[in-house]
């Protein structure tokens, strides 16, 4: 698939921008009722019922470190990442965007800065820059294993 026909659903966390595949996304929905569970990671805030299935939902900002805004728009992206669903919390769902082809630059160096290998790009949206992320990527070892724990 050439990188002209890619979309990336843009969100907020914090103060900037962030993309992900619009492919990797299921659905965008309100912040749902969610069943907490012991001793899992703090980022890691439980399992909610999207039609009659469990699925398990992470703060992202939590995850990255990111203050939220408080702005009282924050989502829930319900990302299919086979063989997991996970529900991942934003502070704003902002738009889609596709990409000029050539405008998506390479990731941070990780000898720079750390903690970036879950970026996969960086474009820009007007006069911001979009970081691209790779949800799937961002998860740790044991993010993976509490939610497999929890379904």
């Amino acid at each position: 698939m050439s990188n002209s026909t890619e979309r990336f659903l843009l969100f907020s966390l914090g103060k900037e921008d962030y993309g992900m595949p619009l492919l990797t996304v299921r659905e965008v929905i309100a912040i749902p009722n969610v069943t907490p569970i012991p001793h899992s990671p703090s980022h890691f805030l439980g399992l909610m019922n999207l039609r009659g299935q469990v699925i398990s939902v992470l703060d992202l900002r939590q995850k990255l470190g990111i203050k939220p805004t408080g702005s009282g728009e924050a989502s829930v992206i319900i990302c299919d990442l086979a063989p997991l669903c996970l529900g991942v919390v934003v502070d704003s769902i902002n738009s889609v965007l596709a990409p000029e082809e050539g405008s998506i630059s390479d990731p941070p160096d990780s000898k720079v800065a750390r903690n970036v290998e879950y970026i996969t790009g960086v474009c820009r949206n007007g006069d911001k820059l979009v970081l691209l992320v790779d949800i799937s990527k961002a998860l740790s070892v044991e993010d993976v294993r509490a939610i497999k724990k929890a379904a």
